[in-house]
This record gives structure tokens, C-alpha cells and sequence, in this order.
């Protein structure tokens, strides 16, 4: 499972960074459009460098998921990264989407990223009480 929720984000971490080829089609599609101009006011190049930064926390949140079961290469704070990153996705998802509901906002792309991230979320989560939570010893 963790392999897997890894893979994804390493997945949205290269289509972030490919995305930025047709950043203003990407910004909108993804609902981020409005946030982006106005970022694009203060300076035209920080919508480029938030959806970098962002890239790259995905790329981390993948290489945890992709190395947790590795016998060779240990991360730091694994098992709490896992965790905080499941933590992270959940709260995401039924966040933003409880948000939506309450306010009548909510669009199709919102609920169908509000999808992925739940299930991107339990991965990590059930992943990691898989490895460290249920092992029988």
C-alpha cells in the first residue's frame, strides 16, 4: 500500500512540474487559476515557484512511501513521516470537501482531487498500521 501512495505522488510531483508547460491551463483546471493571478501580481514568478514547491513535497511524500519497506535506506522519522502524511491527505480531503458542502461550492474537480487524496490518505494510513501497527511478532 505504501508503495503504491508513493508511486502516486511521485506521479503528481512529475505532472506538477510537466503541467507548468501550460501553467495557465493547469492553474485552472485545477481550480487554482484565481489564486495564481494574484500571486502573479505580487510577482510573475511565484505561481511557478509555489507549484515547484509544492512538486517537491510531493516527490518527499512519495520517497517516503516508496522507502518504507526498504531493507537499505532508512529515512529519518519514517514511521511518523508515514503517519503525518496520512494525516495530511485525510484532513485534505474531508476538509476541503466538508467546506465546499457547507458553503455550496463544490465543482466536480474539487471532489474527484478531494477523491484521490482520501484514498492516497488511507494507503499511507492503512500502509503504515500494516508495517508497524499489526505486525504479529
Amino acid at each position: 500500500m505504501l508503495k503504491i501512495g508513493g508511486t502516486l505522488n511521485i506521479i503528481i510531483a512529475i505532472a506538477h512540474i510537466i503541467g507548468l508547460l501550460w501553467a495557465e491551463q493547469m492553474f485552472e483546471k485545477t481550480g487554482a487559476g484565481e489564486a495564481m493571478r494574484e500571486l502573479a501580481e505580487i510577482h510573475y514568478s511565484f505561481p511557478y515557484l509555489l507549484t515547484v514547491f509544492v512538486a517537491i513535497i510531493f516527490f518527499v511524500f512519495g520517497i517516503y512511501g516508496l522507502f518504507a519497506n526498504s531493507r537499505t535506506r532508512k529515512l529519518p522519522y519514517l514511521k511518523i513521516g508515514i503517519f503525518i502524511v496520512a494525516f495530511i491527505y485525510i484532513f485534505r480531503a474531508i476538509g476541503e470537501q466538508s467546506y465546499n458542502l457547507m458553503k455550496g461550492t463544490t465543482t466536480t474537480s474539487e471532489t474527484i482531487q478531494s477523491v484521490v487524496a482520501l484514498i492516497i490518505g488511507l494507503l499511507f494510513l492503512f500502509g503504515g498500521l500494516k508495517k508497524w501497527m499489526l505486525k504479529k511478532e
